[in-house]
């Protein structure tokens, strides 16, 4: 069968003030009818360039220097167009765009227009595309690719603006927009990047639905080679633009040959490693040199003491716009011990109530109720949330906050040693002199030359950028780190770059860490214990090696299962992401949710640091209950 899309010896080149830069680089493949072919690689390798040439999205900086990209429409004549020459405003070539060829965005919050709702923003895709539709055949038209890309209420869906709708939801949009014209192919980039791995396992499902009910060729552009691993069927691996290898997925995950695919399949952190299993990432970070003029905070205390305390800690958010809405519960009664020392992790679905419980922990929020407690100079615990004036401003010296968007974490206008140093200044800590001295050994201290200090934000990767937030926050020697999904936007070596450089800092300057993320396998590889939560409430307490060998609440199973493994042979199972299948709270079924649907249970011990929130009258059944039953329907 003739390929649907062949690129063929493409060379794409940007012509800058600064020079020339070759994007793309000799580069061939073919996508085939029906079928997956995977771009992977890192940040700056070429994938998007490329996924933007097709559909002649890219900037008038870039120039194709030599290439061809051929598209063979099954609805057309036969005979290949080579889209690369025709030109952009060439009606041949829009009606091609966004009908036969249709695009799914990275980041969908950007690329769905607020001032439209999603209905209009389909809609203008048919009035272009199907002009013999008319308002009542558009509307149906646009319900029905609501409904089919799993919106509950379709009608309403369609009257929403982007900004209303969660990151998941907006996928969901930019989906439909996608398909409502029944593409041949759809390049789909990064899309589930940053989503929580349920959201995910969703998202990569419906794509694979409509792959199959309408025969789509998917072009998928990503870093993560566990939704490579579950998806695609052939792959291309891509560094500076040209095509190190390429293949079938299975010969490829069974047997790389190249070095780089080598190195980026190290860089994959994995369930069930051992402890002090180490991640190998393309370019190492070294720090052993770089902590000799920072205090070890380790021998402040007892290694294992308890830190921080929080007991009963809730906390409601109350709608204040148009016609107001019912409140949300964001925290539910929450209990949480950090000791001197450890890494905990904290995991749950995006809406669980994780970041609002850091925010709170770093007194950034205040509970409505509930008690926090930090352990003092002097041994005993002192009531954080009673902290005022001068001893408020001592104790945010011992805690400092490591933010999830490294692109939004900075002002722009400050350069990096402006950005190290203030935290200095705020705190009165030392000269200017010294002060830009400290600058120094904190750009070392993640692996940084100082020739960076004078550089502003923009001009640095997302991986540099995060570094440099790791450094702002090692400026005031703390006690403990409160980390919001790091590296939840970072590709995979430098992912791996971010974690040894978090693994390092804590064994040499005797840190602690709070870390926040839903992507297990990220905390698997470096917490000690971690904390399940659900719908604002602890469900499960357990050592990293307990929960991922016997987790026994049905939403941790559930996380667990949601995880895409860099391994062919072990796909995502689909069927339990179908429509019914247990999500919400009220499918846990007994011991976690009352049989008369009242009382709220406590969290047990199951022994060894295993807690789970359950009945205790109920304890007896919790050893068990396979996973297939966690999964299973919802009873009517």
């Amino acid at each position: 069968m003739p390929p649907l899309l062949a690129v063929e010896n493409l060379s794409i080149e940007f012509r800058t003030l600064e020079g020339r830069l070759r994007a793309v680089d000799d580069l061939s493949f073919a996508v085939r009818p029906g079928r997956t072919l995977a771009l992977i690689g890192e940040s700056g390798s070429g994938k998007s360039v490329t996924a933007q040439t097709i559909l002649g999205l890219l900037p008038g900086v870039a120039h194709r220097l030599t290439g061809r990209i051929l598209f063979r429409d099954p609805k057309g004549s036969g005979a290949p167009v080579d889209l690369a020459a025709l030109p952009r405003n060439a009606p041949a070539f829009q009606a091609i765009r966004g009908d036969r060829i249709a695009m799914v965005f990275q980041e969908p919050t950007a690329a769905l227009s607020p001032m439209h709702t999603i209905g209009e923003q389909i809609g203008d895709v048919l009035r272009r595309h199907r002009p013999e539709l008319d308002a009542a055949g558009v509307r149906a038209a646009t319900l029905e690719a609501l409904r089919e890309t799993g919106f509950p209420d379709p009608g309403r869906a369609a009257s929403a603006y982007s900004f209303q709708l969660s990151g998941g939801l907006c996928q969901r949009a930019m989906i439909a927009i996608a398909i409502v014209c029944r593409p041949a192919l759809i390049i789909a980039d990064e899309p589930t990047t940053a989503l929580d791995v349920t959201v995910q396992a969703e998202i990569l499902r419906l794509l694979r639905r409509i792959q199959a009910e309408h025969g789509t060729a998917l072009l998928l552009i990503s870093h993560d080679l566990g939704v490579v691993a579950t998806m695609a069927d052939e792959m291309v691996v891509m560094h500076h633009g040209a095509a190190m290898e390429s293949g079938s997925v299975p010969d490829l995950f069974r047997d790389p040959r190249h070095p780089y695919l080598k190195a980026l399949m190290r860089s994959v952190p994995r369930l069930g490693g051992s402890r002090g299993e180490r991640l190998r990432p393309l370019r190492e970070i070294k720090v052993a040199d770089a902590v000799a003029g920072f205090r070890r905070r380790g021998g402040d205390g007892l290694e294992g003491e308890v830190l921080l305390e929080a007991r009963g800690l809730d906390r409601t958010f109350r709608s204040h716009g148009f016609g107001g809405g019912p409140p949300h519960h964001a925290l539910r009664a929450v209990d949480l011990v950090i000791r001197r020392g450890e890494c905990l992790g904290l995991v749950g679905e995006s809406g669980s109530g994780k970041t609002t419980l850091s925010r709170i922990l770093g007194r950034d929020e205040s509970p409505d109720r509930g008690s926090l407690a930090m352990r003092g100079a002097n041994g005993a615990m002192e009531d954080v949330l009673a902290l005022r004036g001068p001893a408020l401003k001592n104790w945010r010296r011992r805690v400092q906050y490591v933010f999830q968007n490294p692109y939004l974490a900075f002002d722009p206008r400050m350069s990096v040693e402006r950005i190290l140093t203030e935290p200095l200044e705020i705190h009165g800590i030392g000269t200017s002199r010294s002060r830009r001295e400290r600058a120094r050994e904190l750009l070392a201290l993640v692996g940084l030359p100082e020739t960076h200090l004078s550089r502003f934000p923009h001009g640095f990767s997302g991986g540099q950028r995060q570094r440099i937030g790791i450094a702002r926050a090692l400026a005031l020697e703390p006690e403990l780190i409160l980390f919001d999904e790091p590296v939840s936007a970072l590709d995979v070596s430098v992912q791996a770059q971010v974690l040894n450089l978090l693994q390092d800092l804590r064994r040499e300057l005797g840190l602690t860490y709070l870390f926040v993320s839903h992507n297990l396998a990220v905390v698997d590889y470096l917490a000690d214990r971690i904390v399940v939560m659900a719908e604002g409430r602890v469900v499960e307490v357990a050592p990293r090696e307990t929960l991922f060998s016997g987790a026994v609440h049905p939403y941790t199973r559930r996380l667990i299962a949601s995880i895409p493994e860099p391994d062919p042979a072990r796909p995502i199972d689909f069927s339990a992401f179908e429509p019914g299948r247990a999500r919400d709270r009220a499918a846990w079924g007994w011991p976690f949710v009352a049989r008369d649907g009242t009382g709220e249970p406590d969290l047990i011990d199951l022994g060894g640091g295993h807690l789970v929130q359950a009945f205790e009258d109920g304890r007896r059944d919790l050893g068990a209950r396979p996973l297939a039953g966690v999964l299973a329907p919802c009873e009517p």
